[in-house]
């Protein structure tokens, strides 16, 4: 039992040495990686730049040794935040090397190229016993997250925050401080934008008809010709299209509203009247029965279906022609609409 005992704390022993060398070389990585991040923060180079210079590569494992196995590097979590990352040890097995032969003679010195092969897409183990870290409920899988089986092949930070990261497959993403993500296609001919309030817009280019079709996170659609003709849909059913001379038309409840570059309205109602409204404020009403223009001074021309027309003036004079031109009737009425010729 004795002998066991002595076996076990000398076990013991050479397990908590090799962990406290481990710990002391984490926290030294740790402590340059942050120093390193901060120079590149100050002088305004990419990250994934800045760790394609290094050629420095960090040893992947520490030995054959079954300690070494446990407490790869591998296993510790990507240094992407500004925070310590500590290695934990769930167990540790009898080690017949000495810890000089595990451990490499040289001090270990962190590389970029590896900080750049974790920031890939391929998950990190965490070691035997651990229970990996559930995602905080507001990070849910996502479809446009990069863990979708492609590899990040690429990624940038900005000093304003904003990250860009390339996948394999060629799709590129971009990540806002306030996060909110832009995904663009491969073609580069679809752009989704996630906001972080959950709303989603979409932007399709056709090529062959050179129009680019978006769809806004309040479910308007607009379309976008290349003779710079743009049609906008809403989900009431409205339609507002905008031609290349800036006259603009909307649809909405069965009425037509038509503006022109000079101010000129017309609107069409269901029933087919129409009333145009001019810049110089005369007015003119289209129906079925007749045709009406109303002038700024208060006088009123009406023609009729019937070829007949009836004129009003602001003092009260009428003046009526019939169908052939001829007047039958001019001067003052006090009940001039007896003598419509309609």
């Amino acid at each position: 039992m004795s002998t066991f005992r002595g076996t076990f704390r000398s076990h013991a022993a050479r397990c908590s040495a090799a962990h406290s060398e481990l710990q002391r070389q984490v926290d030294a990585l740790t402590k340059q990686n942050l120093e390193l991040r901060d120079e590149l923060r100050a002088s305004g180079v990419p990250l994934l730049e800045a760790r394609r210079r290094s050629t420095v590569s960090l040893p992947t494992t520490l030995g054959p040794d079954p300690l070494g196995s446990v407490s790869t590097f591998g296993n510790i979590s990507p240094l992407l935040a500004d925070e310590e990352t500590r290695a934990e040890f769930v167990s540790c097995k009898s080690h017949s090397a000495p810890l000089q032969q595990r451990l490499p003679s040289t001090p270990v010195v962190p590389s970029t190229p590896v900080l750049q092969q974790r920031l890939t897409s391929t998950p990190v183990t965490s070691p035997k016993g651990l229970p990996e870290k559930p995602a905080p409920s507001g990070e849910a899988a996502h479809p446009m997250d990069t863990t979708r089986g492609e590899e990040e092949v690429e990624e940038k930070q900005y000093l304003d925050g904003k990250v860009e990261q390339t996948l394999s497959d060629g799709r590129t993403i971009v990540t806002f401080p306030n996060g909110t993500k832009k995904e663009i296609s491969a073609d580069r001919k679809t752009i989704t934008t996630r906001f972080y309030n959950g709303d989603v817009k979409k932007i399709y280019y056709y090529a062959e008809a050179q129009t680019t079709h978006t769809t806004y996170p309040n479910g308007v659609e607009v379309v976008q010709f290349p003779n710079k003709q743009t049609e906008k849909f809403h989900p009431d059913g409205s339609k507002e299209t905008v031609f290349p001379d800036g006259t603009v038309t909307q649809l909405k409840g069965g009425r037509e509203e038509i503006v022109f570059p000079d101010g000129t309205v017309v609107i069409v109602k269901r029933n087919g009247d129409k009333t145009i409204l001019f810049s110089n404020g005369q007015k003119e009403i289209h129906t079925a029965q007749f045709k009406r223009r109303e002038f700024p001074d208060g006088t009123v021309k009406t023609v009729y279906c019937n070829g007949c027309q009836e004129t009003k003036y602001a003092t009260g004079r009428i003046k009526v022609k019939d169908e052939t031109g001829s007047v039958i009737l001019d001067g003052k009425w006090s009940h001039p609409q007896t003598h419509r010729c309609a």
